[in-house]
């Protein structure tokens, strides 16, 4: 049997710790502060609004990921009700492609255990203002070769506004090389600042958030910095940060997945679902539970 095979049909969100032996034995043994990011990264995070380039994965980790991946991408796997969402393709345009979920951690014991990566887990808790880090929800987002679609300017608190106070972070992890060629991801440096705007489609036109820009921003908005990455480093952002990620006209993939976190005691805002598959929240209760785990507080 395989380690994999041990978790078919579990939701493995009702399990607040790594499952992997590899991942069990890296936060047993690992040095927790040898992952911490250095002045000069909290500086740029502060300036700019993201800090990349950190390591995340090896190799190893990187080829169970995608093992992972090839299996929960059907949609008629057996497990695929526990998505929050899953869109095979949810581009706006049909010549292009761009997979993009929510969810994969009660499904894959690999993606579940990310979560619970002291590479992440340290430097995020730096970010949220060395505040005890809980889970929000992950995101994959998957292009293929030649026709991968676009992942449209937007911030990523403008689809969050049903939790409060804003206290959020994201982190983007790439499966493969991601460069320009790609569709890897761009920031618009600074526009953390900006205020909260309103929410294009995803999906849709690359450049939908122009309507509600002033001027400046617009002037701004045509000069991105790409962020090129290896496979199994990471990027974090401030919610507020506009960003996005170009097409995919390459003859490699580009696959990545996100995970998302805010600090613990951040509140329900809505009478609605938060996430689809999962009980209501009550507006003013903090989330916590099975499907908001604290994933780590720094040691006293």
């Amino acid at each position: 049997m395989t380690e994999a095979s041990k978790f078919q049909s579990a939701d493995l969100s009702l399990v607040h710790e790594p499952l992997t032996a590899r991942m069990r034995q890296h936060w047993q043994q690992c040095d927790w502060d040898a992952y911490k990011l250095n002045d000069e990264q909290l500086a740029q995070f502060s300036e700019l609004g993201y800090v990349s380039g950190i390591p995340m994965l090896d190799d190893d980790y990187i080829a169970a990921l995608r093992a992972e991946l090839s299996e929960i991408v059907d949609p008629t796997h057996p497990q695929n009700a526990l998505f929050h969402e899953f869109h095979s393709n949810e581009s706006s345009n049909p010549a292009e492609v761009l997979f993009h979920s929510l969810g994969h951690w009660r499904i894959a014991p690999h993606f579940h255990d990310v979560l619970w990566n002291p590479r992440f887990l340290v430097p995020a808790s730096q970010l949220l203002g060395n505040q005890p880090v809980r889970f929000w929800h992950d995101q994959l987002f998957c292009k293929p070769a030649r026709h991968g679609g676009v992942v449209a300017w937007h911030q990523d608190y403008s689809y969050w506004t049903r939790t409060v106070p804003m206290q959020h972070l994201t982190c983007w992890v790439g499966l493969d090389d991601a460069n320009t060629e790609n569709g890897c991801l761009h920031y618009i440096p600074g526009s953390h600042r900006w205020g909260l705007l309103e929410k294009p489609e995803l999906a849709g036109d690359m450049r939908g958030l122009e309507e509600f820009l002033n001027g400046a921003q617009r002037r701004q908005l045509e000069n991105p910095v790409a962020v090129e990455m290896p496979k199994g480093h990471g990027s974090f952002h401030h919610p507020l940060m506009v960003h996005g990620s170009y097409a995919n006209r390459s003859e490699r993939a580009r696959r990545a997945f996100v995970l998302n976190v805010f600090a613990d005691g951040t509140r329900s805002d809505t009478r609605d679902v938060l996430l689809k598959g999962i009980p209501v929240v009550p507006p003013g209760e903090a989330l916590d539970g099975q499907f908001f785990p604290l994933l780590y507080e720094k040691p006293a």
